[in-house]
């Protein structure tokens, strides 16, 4: 496994426009097997005071976000595709569906960004339009290793 920094910025548009950003910058780690990239981090943005450990599943055409912990969800990203699942909070559970409109992936041996718009759905109702930006890069400690 490689330590990695995880930076995330997110922006969601609703339906009366209105913008929302969020930023998250962790620590995780990344490893590779059988043609995926696996980036496990912990993240504190969701809900107050508490974590999700939070797993990217990253292949050449596709990304899976699964979450566990403060939140429990899964998310697939890919071209064209629309992924349904349950999003369960500390509140209650929702019905999500995103609907990726463009994907954009490159990918080196431990680090790479990954770019996603989509459609959010919650409970059959447009909720937002959503933009994720993901980069990761290999940790300072862990260059010595890599070259």
């Amino acid at each position: 496994m490689n330590k990695v920094i995880v930076k995330v910025t997110g922006e969601q548009k609703d339906a009366s426009g209105d913008v929302s950003r969020i930023e998250m910058t962790a620590m995780g780690e990344h490893y590779f097997r059988n043609g995926k990239h696996y980036i496990v981090y912990e993240d504190t943005s969701l809900v107050e005071g508490a974590a999700a450990s939070t797993m990217l599943k990253v292949t050449a055409d596709s990304l899976t976000l699964s979450r566990r912990g403060a939140v429990e969800q899964e998310q697939r990203f890919a071209p064209q595709h629309e992924s349904r699942s349950r999003y369960r909070t500390p509140f209650g559970d929702l019905d999500l569906c995103v609907a990726t409109q463009r994907l954009d992936i490159v990918y080196g041996a431990v680090s790479g960004r990954i770019d996603v718009a989509y459609d959010m759905h919650i409970n059959g109702e447009w909720q937002s339009a959503n933009e994720l930006h993901i980069e990761v890069a290999a940790d300072a400690s862990e260059l010595q290793k890599l070259n």
